[in-house]
């Protein structure tokens, strides 16, 4: 059996995973829409993500850790279907784009959830890990709403 430090520190590094794969989605969201309002919706979320990343490595150091992950994961990628972009990306559509986003911030907060249910594990820096949840749910909303508003176009 693993001990808690290990286990805290791959559930993190599989956090910061996530986090990097959003991040880069988003920047490549930005970069395959025409819409000036969602390039700056999708930098500022690619923006949360590293700085949610970063604040992850953070605490990784705090456990003894060191986490130089800069890149999502395939099992990542995978989990969060950010391969969704790259079909909506090609066709430029915005309605797409949000789809896909939408799926990979669902997927973003089961991953959060699975680690805040297993609070001993994750006791000393459980609201991090809720202000984090909090926030990519915020998003979940905000794209939502964006590409209910983007379907009536």
């Amino acid at each position: 059996m693993e001990n808690t430090k290990d286990v805290i520190i791959t559930d993190l590094d599989g956090l910061i995973n996530i986090l990097n794969d959003g991040k880069e989605g988003y920047e490549h969201a930005s970069e395959s829409t025409e819409s000036v309002e969602l390039q700056g919706v999708f930098l500022k979320f690619a923006a949360q993500r590293a700085s949610y990343a970063d604040e992850l490595k953070d605490h990784i150091a705090v456990h003894g850790g060191d986490s130089k992950n800069d890149t999502g994961g395939v099992m990542g990628a995978l989990h969060r279907t950010w391969i969704d972009f790259k079909q909506a990306f090609t066709s430029k559509d915005d309605v797409a784009i949000l789809s896909a986003i939408e799926t990979g911030e669902q997927a973003a907060i089961e991953k959060y959830d699975q680690c805040i249910i297993d609070y001993p594990s994750h006791k000393d820096h459980l609201e991090m890990l809720k202000k984090h949840r909090f926030g990519i749910a915020e998003a979940l909303r905000e794209i939502i709403a964006l590409r209910i508003q983007f379907e009536k176009r």
